[in-house]
Formats: structure tokens, sequence, C-alpha cells
């Protein structure tokens, strides 16, 4: 399936608590270098003509500002949890200027999440001015938006299911410590990966450091960039020295292209 010329906005590279971590000072969290100022993940997808913004973090009204975001064709959810999901209510100013509902895609999972945690965006009467979207259920099938290619990867957060979702020659996988063969398949001969790396230690539900890297190789990927870090993984500078070429840390508004 073709893909235009894409380019990728790191919205956000950070874990739940993002980094600093609230009432932490550890080293990390106290660090002057901007690269280890992290808010919660989320990228910004852009060809020419569409584009797409991967889960709306509690940072996403911020977010949107920092990347200077004027228009905004669809939002894509991974999973249900609140750090990917809490700042869906922003998309009201979008409703606003481009005066039309905005299209958002999730599994029937997150759905119902969606129509509970914001239940008034989908009242049958609603009060003026709440959020304006329209459903769209994501299932196993590659789908289109705008000129952009989406290619849905099915991948686990412990029991949770999650979605991972390659664009072209791009795919972004965040919150995950398992990805079975038959979905690997779907990554490789990506030229660009984006995947999470919360810490070092050993995690029930997230890719370690060293797993995230092994992933990584296992994958054959030419490019590969950590997402979705802690406070616990160290600061950027001294863990990017340590990484194998051809893997790096994302950081936040990083911006890289894809052809």
């Amino acid at each position: 399936m073709f893909s235009p010329p894409l380019t990728i906005t790191f919205l956000g590279t950070g874990t739940s608590g993002g980094v600093p971590m609230i009432a932490c000072d550890c080293e990390i969290c106290s660090s002057s270098d901007s690269k280890d100022k992290r808010l919660r993940s989320s990228i910004l997808v852009q060809s020419d003509t569409t584009t797409i913004v991967i889960d709306t973090t509690p940072d996403f009204r911020t977010q949107m500002l920092r990347a200077n975001v004027k228009k905004l064709d669809a939002v894509l959810f991974t999973h249900s949890h609140k750090d990917h999901i809490a700042g869906l209510d922003d998309i009201k100013a979008f409703n606003y200027f481009q005066q039309q509902p905005m299209k958002v895609f999730a599994n029937a999972l997150t759905q119902v999440a969606l129509k509970r945690e914001f239940s008034y965006v989908f009242d049958e009467h609603k009060y003026p001015g709440v959020p304006d979207i329209t459903l769209h259920e994501i299932t196993d099938q590659a789908f289109i938006i705008g000129d952009i290619p989406v290619i849905p990867i099915l991948v686990w957060h412990l029991k949770m299911p999650v979605l991972g979702f390659r664009f072209g020659a791009f795919t972004y996988i965040t919150d995950a410590n398992r990805i079975d063969d038959t979905e690997q398949q779907k990554i490789r001969g990506s030229e660009i990966l984006v995947l999470n790396a919360l810490r070092k230690e050993k995690h029930l539900s997230h890719f370690t450091l060293q797993e995230a890297i092994e992933m990584s190789q296992s994958l054959a990927v030419s490019q590969t960039y950590f997402t979705h870090i802690s406070h616990q993984l160290g600061k950027h500078q001294q863990v990017a020295a340590e990484l194998p070429k051809g893997i790096q840390l994302a950081f936040d508004n990083q911006v890289i292209n894809c052809n």
C-alpha cells in the first residue's frame, strides 16, 4: 500500500507520570537538559495533506500549542489508559476552527472506555460546546486516513491488547511487553521503528531497555527510536551513549522524516 513521505513529530516521550515526575528530586527529574523533559507519549504524523495524532495525552493541549498544530484530521488511539486518552476534551478547539466532527479511531475496548470517561460527549442531548467526534472501530484490517495508509499491529501490555500502527515504512509501538510472531511480520521491512523502553529494571507490562534493544535487532529495522521513557531509565545523554548503532532515545519535539 503506497504511503506518501511523512514527517513525524514526537509530541511526548515520557511514561504515565512524565519527566520530571511530581515531587521527585532525583538527578533525572532535576536535570537542566531539555532532553530530560518528557511529556506523556504521543506523536504527530503528517503528509502534505493529512495530519494525524496518536493518542490524546493529559498534555494534549500543551503538545498541540508547542507543535503549532493548526489542522488535525484524525486521532488514533493505542489503548484506553488515562495517560493516552485524558486530553480528548481539547479536540473541541479543532471542532470550532474546522467546523466539523473529529474522526476518532479506536478498537472496541478503547471505545468502551471513551464512552465511560467522556460520557457527556456521547449524550443524546449534548451540552453546547462539548467535543464533536465520530467514532470508527479499528479491527485487524488496514485502512486509510486522507492519503495515509494505516496498518494496525496488535501488541500486548501484560494481558491488555494495545494497538501499534504502521504508516508506510514507519511503525509506532508503545506500552508493550510482548509482540506475537504474526504481528512482528507486519513490522518487518519498516525503515523506522518507534518502540517503548521504560527502564533498565524488569517491568510487568513494558519492555525494558535491553528487551527493546533485542526486539529492535530481531526485527532488523535500520533505525529505532525508544519512547515511553521513565525517569528510572537515566539521563538522556548517558543512556544514548550506551545504545547500539541504529538505536536512539527519542526526545520531545524531535522531528524525523520517513520516505
